[in-house]
């Protein structure tokens, strides 16, 4: 009887291909999997199960773990593919039987005994072709992962022709025009993703995005494609709980390595110690302190040394005042309100700075001298 559906075995193979075709909604682009490629996968797995009947051993499931592994190549889904297996068994068991009448020497207890087999070994060869599938699928997703990720890479290190760089925008999922922005997050330990989670929050808000993980920082690129998306994109950062630097907004991605540059001044100029989100537009010259920091050490030295010789107690006293008359836009009533002090108070504290440096804060210059220098200190006392 076997031998009987060998002589038969690429007609077996054109029905099981047929059925399946029509049953399995995921088969029917011919585009996706080719008729003769179809029926050729199931003419091979109908010969492994035929070879089987009779053995002791299994053989070895070269045929199924093909198509597992082709199937993943594909893009059909597992679901699928195991479903189209299914059947295909299903056709070849129906064929078994048809077969089995024409022999009146085959029994009710020997087909009994045989369909008993043939599902067992469709339990084991279906084994292998979902362990073949998901073994080609890890292997293409660390392929585009890592093909992904030299192509962001690419981007910002900017090693990359016009020509291919509107390719990989392309492949990346970003327009090849802007606006753009750049951000770039510290992680607290390397390998570690500062922006996790920020992913699908982009997603939904529809934003095209790309990241590259480095071993202190994870840098991103994103694109802002409405009015109301960076908007969005700096909430959903705000969200991640992380230290985030942002680049002003850019129209070329042939200026993402300078983006980058920003983003990371901006996150070298972010107060503090814990999360928060710092725009290079919001603060341009504390970005330009962070980028000069010799620069900036020597303006310290100039402008403000004579106030960091005090004792500590009056040195605090005066840096937190210029702070505060800074951030009140040179209002000492205001100043004063937020310490919580009296504005002559806050005045006179103004007039020792001035004497100390020699320099009044009426003079625009002179103002944006001890400014400069003031943030100057405040970094590189948030970054001892």
């Amino acid at each position: 009887m076997v031998s009987a559906l060998h002589a038969r075995l690429p007609e077996l193979g054109e029905r099981m291909a047929q059925r399946i075709r029509s049953e399995v909604d995921a088969y029917q682009d011919e585009s996706l999997i080719p008729f003769d490629s179809l029926r050729r996968s199931c003419t091979a797995n109908a010969d492994l199960l035929l070879n089987q009947f009779g053995r002791a051993d299994a053989q070895a499931p070269s045929p199924a773990r093909e198509t597992g592994r082709l199937r993943a190549e594909q893009g059909v889904p597992l679901a699928d593919t195991l479903h189209a297996y299914r059947i295909g068994f299903e056709q070849l068991w129906t064929e078994v039987l048809a077969e089995a009448r024409t022999h009146p020497e085959v029994t009710d207890a020997q087909l009994v005994s045989r369909s008993a087999e043939i599902w067992a070994l469709f339990g084991h060869y279906a084994e292998a072709v979902a362990a073949a599938y998901r073994e080609t699928t890890a292997e293409l997703t660390s392929r585009r992962q890592a093909r992904r990720s030299a192509l962001v890479e690419a981007l910002f290190t900017g090693v990359i022709a016009d020509r291919t760089l509107w390719e990989a925008a392309r492949e990346l999922g970003l327009p090849d025009r802007g606006p753009y922005v750049v951000a770039a997050a510290s992680a607290d330990a390397p390998g570690e993703e500062p922006l996790a989670g920020t992913d699908a929050a982009l997603r939904q808000a529809q934003i095209p995005f790309a990241w590259r993980l480095l071993p202190d920082q994870q840098i991103g690129l994103a694109a802002l494609p409405t009015a109301t998306a960076e908007s969005a994109c700096l909430r959903i950062l705000r969200g991640a709980g992380a230290r985030v630097g942002v680049s002003p907004c850019f129209h070329s991605l042939r200026d993402t390595p300078q983006a980058l540059r920003f983003a990371r001044l901006a996150l070298a100029g972010l107060q503090g110690t814990g999360p928060g989100v710092a725009r290079f537009d919001d603060n341009p010259l504390a970005m330009v302190v962070a980028a000069a920091p010799a620069e900036a050490a020597h303006l310290v030295e100039v402008v403000l040394r004579p106030v960091l010789d005090l004792p500590a107690a009056e040195r605090a006293r005066l840096l937190q005042t210029l702070e505060h008359w800074y951030a009140a836009a040179g209002s000492a009533t205001d100043a004063a309100r937020s310490l919580f002090v009296h504005p002559n108070t806050v005045r006179y504290r103004l007039r020792r700075v001035e004497e100390l440096t020699a320099r009044s804060l009426s003079d625009p210059r002179a103002a944006a001298d001890i400014g400069a220098a003031l943030l100057a200190v405040r970094r590189a006392g948030a970054t001892r």
